[in-house]
């Protein structure tokens, strides 16, 4: 079965099928290695037992303080922490939409007053930390606190948002706290984009002694980047999630155990979960075939395969998130950036992209074209289709020719300069039309992807050098900076969505992404039209807002769409049940649980 034949359409069907697909499992757990022979429904609910969750190709978790960090911000980073200490509100599926009302928040739904310049949060009561201590309305001011003093460090921050837009937090009682704003807001908006980030942190046990924010901060900071110790640093035990860290290994592999003293309504039924980290998705693969994942996935490349899965007791699911994917372009770069700034030059790039056939033929159809930066079904048009004749008539046009020897063919600036017909400022005569592309490894089919476009941006004149890195180490570079920076002068184009590049709240606006000085913005892309749209969606409920912005920046190109495929084809134990993919990618494996055959004894 192939996982195109069970997307659905439309806009909030999207979402809905975006819950297809997250996790990773096929043998390990209740029967180690040996799936038993119960169908995908039915059978006897058992307790206990361990589940092994394969991690995405090349993928390795290495954050654990929930205040996230530039070049940490991994999915499966913020999936992990989510565990450990719970946010007051956290996105799932509801029927073909997505919701924030979920029964797993630790706070009520919040209420606006004050013409929706008041917000009014009560945490539910009952909820204790791990070491009996009960979660307050002072811990979430103590994470509020840490983000107001140390905001430039966060790298949820956008200026003028989140701490900025809120001018008093005030604690009303243990259990609720007001939010006075700077303005009214859109509260859909507001609850989606800025509520979800707001997490009690255990300011008894985090912060004993009273210290001031930044002193803590930097302490904390410290911490997080011992990777070797999050297993055992007692910072990391107090948690108030479903789950606590037994093992974090270097390598990436994670493991989970129940905390004893969560006191939510989805109390974990299984006594371990394993999260292993692997180098390619076909050594994932492996090991999947050979029974020692319980919750896996396929390579595309061998979807044609799942029937084999099928008869051995496995069902598959494909895992579509809420999300886009994109190559992001440094327009910093001493070099590379003049070209980029070029409107006709992203034009003519994105014209090369063939997103139809690569989602066809290398994704085998786990994967569909990107047309802007909302969920492509918001979008009603694709403006810059692949069209080869187009991109070199635009090339052509702005004074790019192929040199008079042909030295490999590659396009050269002819007429410099900043006028009608010419290459664009700060783009010198002669200079080739050369770009190198930082690109994740792990996967056979991003590396063909980025084959097939070097090949299609060469047949136009434009040389296209790829570097490939670990996922970590991409993150870790394609970070936002000054010109001035030597960061800004180590990459130029870069590539970090094998399983999407960018995973939207509920709202999918742009404020974390395109926004001027936004903490997502990889590029420094600065469009001041596309703030002023941005801000749209945050202060009006009108739906014309979203719809205007994202037709805005499908145009302007702030970076280069490309095929966004599933976060991955999933394939899951038949006896393992309780698993739902949530499309914003949060896990739950405290819902799993296994199953036996009806009248079999354990």
């Amino acid at each position: 079965m192939g996982p195109r034949s069970t997307r659905i359409r439309g806009p909030l069907k999207a979402v809905g099928a975006a819950l297809l697909a997250l996790v990773l499992l096929v043998g390990c757990a209740v029967t180690s290695g040996r799936v038993t022979d119960v169908g995908a429904t039915g059978g006897t609910r058992i307790e206990g037992g361990t589940a092994v969750m394969a991690l995405p190709p090349a993928a390795t978790p290495n954050w654990i303080f929930p205040i996230a960090a530039p070049g940490y911000l991994a999915s499966y980073n913020s999936a992990i922490q989510n565990l450990l200490f719970l946010p007051l509100y956290t996105p799932e599926p509801k029927g073909e939409a997505l919701t924030m009302d979920s029964p797993r928040n630790l706070a009520r739904q919040p209420r606006y007053s004050d013409g929706n310049r008041t917000v009014t949060i009560t945490l539910k009561p009952g909820y204790e930390w791990s070491d009996g201590k009960p979660v307050t309305a002072h811990d979430v001011a103590f994470w509020f606190d840490l983000i107001t003093h140390n905001k430039k460090e966060w790298a949820g921050y956008s200026p003028g948002l989140m701490p900025d837009d809120v001018e008093r937090f005030d604690v009303l009682d243990r259990h609720t706290f007001r939010l006075r704003l700077s303005r009214a807001y859109n509260p859909a908006w507001f609850t989606a984009n800025e509520l979800q980030n707001f997490t009690a942190l255990p300011v008894h046990a985090w912060n004993p002694d009273g210290d001031s924010p930044k002193a803590v901060f930097a302490r904390l900071m410290q911490h997080a980047k011992q990777l070797s110790e999050f297993a055992t640093d007692p910072l990391w035990k107090t948690v108030d999630g479903p789950w606590t860290i037994a093992k974090w290994n270097t390598s990436g592999q994670v493991t989970l155990v129940p905390n004893e003293k969560y006191r939510g309504p989805d109390k974990p039924h299984l006594d371990r979960v394993v999260l292993k980290p692997f180098t390619t998705a076909e050594s994932e693969f492996n090991v999947l075939r050979a029974g020692g994942i319980d919750y896996g996935y396929i390579p595309p490349s061998v979807v044609e395969q799942a029937g084999k899965f099928k008869e051995l007791g496995y069902r598959i699911d494909p895992w579509e998130g809420w999300a886009i994917t994109y190559l992001v372009l440094n327009f910093h770069h001493p070099v590379a950036g003049p070209m980029l700034r070029q409107d006709y030059l992203r034009q003519a790039l994105q014209h090369l992209i063939d997103q139809k056939s690569i989602s066809r033929v290398i994704w085998h159809g786990s994967a569909d074209p990107t047309l802007g930066p909302v969920p492509a079904n918001l979008l009603d048009r694709d403006p810059y289709p692949y069209d080869p004749a187009a991109a070199k008539r635009l090339l052509a046009r702005h004074g790019w020719r192929a040199p008079a020897d042909d030295r490999g063919g590659v396009l050269r600036c002819a007429r410099a300069g900043t006028g009608p017909g010419e290459c664009g400022k700060g783009i010198a005569r002669d200079q080739e039309l050369r770009l190198e592309l930082l690109t994740q490894s792990g996967s056979t089919e991003t590396s063909n992807t980025m084959q097939e476009i070097k090949s299609s941006f060469g047949k136009a004149g434009v040389a296209l050098d790829i570097r490939q890195q670990t996922l970590n180490t991409v993150l870790g570079t394609t970070v936002p900076c000054r010109a001035s920076e030597p960061v800004c002068s180590a990459w130029q184009v870069g590539f970090f969505g094998t399983q999407g590049s960018w995973y939207f709240p509920v709202n999918p606006s742009g404020e974390q992404l395109f926004a001027t000085g936004a903490p997502s913005n990889m590029g420094n892309w600065s469009d001041p039209e596309t703030d002023r749209l941005i801000k749209a969606t945050e202060f009006s409920d009108d739906p014309g807002a979203l719809r205007d912005y994202g037709r805005r920046v499908a145009a302007q190109l702030p970076v280069l769409w490309t095929p966004n495929p599933a976060y991955q084809v999933s394939v899951i134990r038949n006896d393992l049940r309780g698993v739902d993919q949530n499309p914003t990618l949060t896990l739950a494996p405290q819902d799993w649980y296994y199953v036996r055959k009806e009248g079999r004894d354990r």
